[in-house]
């Protein structure tokens, strides 16, 4: 499990901006380290964004993204007080969740 994600999610005229900060290292599985052996791919593979339960992002991530990614997406039909939940899942199976309440 990865270090806490910082989410920020904020109301704005009936649309919801969501940014989300995610700390993980992003392995590709085609680097090498210094006695030139591969280092062993690990990556986020799935992201899911629930407010109060109902799906509102759902991505499929590979090896191109970068270490510690971050997200920005907006969506209609959160209010104020809403909880937001962010979930990730790796190739290795480790999972993250973590949630805030729009402003």
């Amino acid at each position: 499990m990865g270090n806490p994600m910082r989410i920020r999610a904020i109301e704005t005229g009936g649309v919801v901006e969501v940014k989300a900060l995610m700390s993980h290292i992003m392995e590709t599985g085609q680097r090498k380290d210094g006695s030139g052996n591969i280092v062993p791919a690990h990556f986020i593979q799935t992201v899911t964004v629930t407010c109060n339960g109902k799906t509102v992002l759902s991505a499929q991530w590979g090896p191109a993204v970068s270490k510690d990614p971050f997200v920005s997406f907006k969506f209609k039909g959160g209010s104020k007080g809403d909880k937001v939940t962010v979930t990730w899942v790796d190739n290795k199976g480790d999972t993250r969740t973590d949630e805030t309440t729009i402003a």
